[in-house]
């Protein structure tokens, strides 16, 4: 018998001045950065929260506390490379990542590939299991206007539960 489970993340963070944009652990050239305790990369934020919520562990507000001095400025990749052990700990692996980067500027299509290799070795996933897309939301609400940026995530976790 497989155990099977799957998690859904979502997170949001708004442009600011003065930061670096960090998506998916890859630094991309823009104007702004995000806003955020860490470093505000709403891709492994959401990847984080799916993995949590899969696992039934809870979310990353939980682990990593936006009001707690230890977490500011945080790198994510830390942050999810800590949310898988505990996935880990637990028994489970990933199987698979689909995930949605919702952005009306800039584009971001060309740095894709060095998100998937990055979340690749964080999740000891093959790349081939991890589908990142781009979208913008033709305009509308704050997305639209470039005032931040939205992700969405959604992981198949399993665990061998014969052994």
């Amino acid at each position: 018998m497989i155990g099977i489970k799957v998690g859904f993340g979502y997170d949001v963070h708004r442009f600011a001045e003065n930061r670096p944009l960090i998506l998916g652990g890859v630094p991309i050239p823009h104007l702004q950065g995000l806003s955020g305790h860490s470093d505000a990369d709403v891709l492994l934020h959401a990847i984080a929260d799916a993995l949590l919520g899969a696992a039934n562990l809870g979310d990353i507000g939980l682990f990593f506390p936006g009001n707690d001095p230890q977490y500011k400025d945080m790198d994510s990749s830390v942050m999810l490379g800590e949310v898988m052990e505990m996935i880990s700990n637990e028994g489970y692996q990933v199987g698979n990542l689909d995930a949605t980067v919702v952005l009306q500027s800039p584009k971001i299509s060309t740095y894709i590939p060095g998100m998937k290799k990055k979340i690749a070795g964080l999740l000891d996933l093959d790349e081939k299991d991890i589908s990142i897309k781009a979208k913008t939301s033709e305009r509308l609400g704050f997305v639209g206007r470039e005032e931040g940026v939205s992700a969405f995530a959604t992981v198949l976790i399993f665990k061998d539960t014969t052994v």
